[in-house]
């Protein structure tokens, strides 16, 4: 089975999807939408670097992902707003590292690739770097659930639980590293932040407890890569880009659904609840 294009790319689709959806659901909750922006743009010098020192294009871009989350870990609070710090540093990366792989010499390098994808080119080899890593992400937010959980919530109740949150970010910021890397093949550079944020906010209003919101997130992700998949099949389009416009219609779908029901049941609540007359 593993030597058909396409069920490999299916595989490597589900695996991200598993690992990018729960996590996700925290970067929506702490509203840290240009956190994986940054981790996300930062790859593409990880690529520059892995080429330029001749190692793993995974191992580099873990590194580089985690260094640079780290970095706004720590940059964060002293001086400058969040999102002034992470729109400086996501752009900035982005721009070194395509200006590092321009200095590359004797190396062919397909850019169109880490940008925005290449699912279908997925081999063995790529299939077990993802598959660890995914698991990698599963085991550590099974293992930190609650503590991220009450961390998230409110640092204060955090503390009085005896949790630090700063630990718990940094645990956030390895998981976010790692499914940066292994999607790196399946959505590229720019549209990572997408498959993390767009199923989660896609679960988000039909959902009343966080298990709940992470498992439909999981669905949806799921879902957009199966349809992406076959529609980009179909249609003779980029694989990456169309299962991410797939994720955004099922989100315009859901919020279109959630706003005619929040509406249905306005209209009905008076009729329901009228108290007769004597």
């Amino acid at each position: 089975m593993l030597d058909d294009f396409m069920w490999r790319a299916l595989l490597a689709g589900m695996l991200v999807a598993m690992a990018a959806a729960p996590l996700g659901c925290f970067v929506v909750w702490r509203r840290m939408a240009y956190f994986g922006d940054a981790t996300a743009h930062a790859a593409i010098l990880g690529v520059a670097l892995s080429l330029l020192m001749n190692i793993s294009i995974f191992l580099g871009v873990l590194t580089v992902a985690l260094l640079m989350a780290t970095c706004v870990s720590l940059l964060s609070g002293r001086g400058y707003a969040m999102d002034t710090l992470l729109g400086v540093m996501a752009h900035s990366a982005l721009a070194v590292g395509l200006v590092a792989v321009s200095f590359l010499t004797g190396v062919r390098i397909d850019l169109h690739a880490y940008l925005f994808g290449d699912i279908l080119a997925v081999g063995k080899q790529d299939l077990w770097v993802i598959s660890g890593g995914v698991a990698l992400v599963l085991l550590l937010l099974y293992w930190r659930w609650s503590p991220l959980l009450a961390a998230t919530l409110s640092e204060e109740l955090a503390y009085a639980s005896g949790i630090q949150p700063r630990r718990e970010q940094l645990v956030l910021t390895l998981a976010l590293a790692v499914v940066v890397a292994v999607a790196l093949k399946v959505v590229g550079v720019l549209l990572i932040a997408a498959l993390l944020i767009i199923p989660a906010a896609t679960a988000r209003p039909f959902c009343r407890t966080p298990e709940a919101m992470a498992m439909v997130a999981v669905g949806v992700a799921m879902l957009a890569v199966v349809t992406g998949l076959k529609s980009a099949y179909l249609l003779d389009t980029p694989t990456g880009p169309t299962i991410v416009s797939l994720a955004a219609l099922l989100f315009t779908l859901a919020t279109l659904t959630s706003h005619v029901w929040r509406v249905f049941r306005q209209r009905l609540a008076p009729e329901t609840y009228k108290v007769p007359m004597r």
